[in-house]
């Protein structure tokens, strides 16, 4: 599978365990630039390397495997995880005319926290 979108940020190595290590990078995914999404892959062991030459703002083509998986608490209730492992990211050529058809990085809004819920900003007629 193959996204596109700009880079928003680059996860530092974490060293999990003594012969496991993982990277995150961030993408600001815009197919409708008034809903931004904000997607985490993550590169493991040897593939951490495929971010270092990445910089906040490019434009990029993640090329990646979608990994489900099942976990089992002690108390026998499963949930189920998913993860999106990078296995490629290629910088896509800024060009005029994809400049003009894609809205910036600049442009796209920052992210919003909705969690917090302030009574005065209710206008909903509900």
């Amino acid at each position: 599978m193959e996204i596109r979108g700009k880079v928003h940020e680059i996860g530092a190595v974490q060293q999990v365990t003594e012969s496991f290590k993982k990277r995150d990078l961030i993408v600001a995914y815009a197919e409708n630039p008034q809903f931004v999404e904000y997607i985490r892959f993550e590169a493991t062991q040897d593939r951490v390397n495929i971010f270092d030459n990445l910089s906040i703002g490019e434009e990029v083509e993640v090329s990646f495997n979608l990994r489900g998986r099942p976990w089992t608490n002690k108390e026998g209730v499963t949930s189920y995880f998913n993860s999106l492992v990078a296995w490629r990211v290629t910088k896509l050529a800024n060009t005029a005319q994809a400049a003009a058809s894609t809205p910036g990085y600049a442009d796209m809004p920052a992210p919003v926290d909705i969690s917090s819920s302030g009574a005065d900003d209710d206008d909903l007629p509900f």
